[in-house]
């Protein structure tokens, strides 16, 4: 009996000191860091922040989102986790019911988040997560939806923009291309509408009544949305131009500033900073077109997304798991970091600030420095 007592606590032992032994490696796994400290202080880059988040087993993130001051985690679960962009810390994290409805993505509009799942318009709040109100569409939406103080704009299947009244989520009208093609993309401001659509139409609209204000035609789908930079409209086509539309002026007066020729379809839209527009060519990398005269300034074979860019430096991820900086005056680069764990990142065009992370949560903001 004693041998057996004896052979029961060795195993007891043995089991809690095995468990004890997994809980260090699980957690010398969890405090890795994403990216080395050696290969930051080569790549002159700091860190503002790092964060873990809680995504669950089984579920991996699928895109990271700038919109305001907040960065948007979002899962292939469609769970979202809001943080603030300055210090990282979780502003909410809730899950979206039901999970694979979202339409196209999120968009930002004062103090709402906007998104579309299924057929319903869905309202939260951008500081608690909670759900403000919901509407019932009775059809389904090919891209996120707009608005102004006034109204909501919804493309729908139907291929019909649908606009609602803000006050009482009544529809008030509707609106067409005229080769009634499939809208892509929408945005709105208190003095215009513009959509895009699959037939490569820019049209401009009053936003109050179905009157065309002006038209402009592409060759072929308007790849993503159109980026309004000022006065100028910027955005990118499957016949494999990128695009620069000037809307001062009178109707007659909008005008083609530029189109630059890639070697490529275009599926996404361009990034668009002070004096660059940062295109990703499908299957080719990452051109960058300088912003006045349309010409190309530099690529980057194998790029798939700018990152950030600061002062005169553009950062850009590489398919081979590399962030590779260019000097955007030069023309040329100046060297590659291995970014291997990094599987996500959010494209930012409003600060200098870098967000990347892996599949399972673990999250950081890199700063360049001098």
């Amino acid at each position: 009996m004693l041998n057996i007592f004896k052979r029961r606590v060795f195993l007891l032992l043995s089991l809690s000191a095995l468990c004890f032994l997994q809980n260090s490696v699980a957690g010398d796994m969890s405090s890795t860091p994403l990216i080395s400290t050696e290969l930051l202080s080569h790549a002159n880059l700091k860190v503002l922040w790092e964060n873990e988040l809680p995504i669950k087993d089984g579920e991996s993130v699928k895109q990271l989102l700038i919109l305001g001051t907040r960065v948007y985690v979002v899962s292939d679960k469609d769970y979202i986790i809001s943080l603030n962009r300055e210090n990282g810390k979780i502003v909410f994290a809730e899950t979206f019911k039901p999970a694979g409805l979202l339409a196209g993505g999120f968009q930002l509009y004062g103090d709402e988040l906007l998104y579309i799942s299924g057929s319903r318009l869905v309202q939260i709040d951008v500081e608690s997560g909670t759900k403000r109100s919901t509407l019932d569409l009775g059809f389904g939406a090919t891209c996120p939806a707009a608005r102004n103080d006034t109204f909501f704009y919804i493309a729908g299947t139907d291929h019909r923009l649908h606009v609602f009244r803000v006050e009482d989520r009544i529809q008030i009208f509707e609106a067409t291309a005229d080769n009634d093609s499939k809208i892509t993309s929408v945005l709105a401001d208190e003095t215009f509408v513009i959509f895009a659509t699959a037939a490569g139409n820019i049209i401009c609209m009053n936003p109050n009544n179905a009157t065309k204000q002006w038209q402009f035609d592409a060759f072929d789908a308007i790849a993503g949305p159109v980026i309004r930079d000022w006065a100028s409209l910027f955005f990118a086509s499957q016949d494999t131009n990128v695009y620069r539309v000037d809307m001062i002026g009178p109707p007659e007066k909008k005008r083609l500033v530029w189109k630059y020729q890639t070697e490529a379809e275009l599926d996404q839209a361009p990034c668009v900073t002070q004096e660059v527009v940062y295109q990703t060519v499908r299957g080719k990398g990452v051109v960058a077109i300088d912003k006045e005269a349309g010409t190309l300034l530099w690529s980057v074979p194998g790029g798939v997304e700018l990152l950030a860019e600061h002062r005169n430096r553009a950062y850009v991820m590489t398919k081979a798991g590399t962030l590779t900086v260019m000097d955007n005056v030069k023309a040329k680069r100046l060297y590659s970091v291995n970014f291997a764990d990094v599987s996500r990142y959010a494209a930012n065009a409003a600060d200098e600030k870098i967000y990347v992370s892996d599949d399972r949560g673990r999250m950081v903001c890199l700063q360049p420095m001098e």
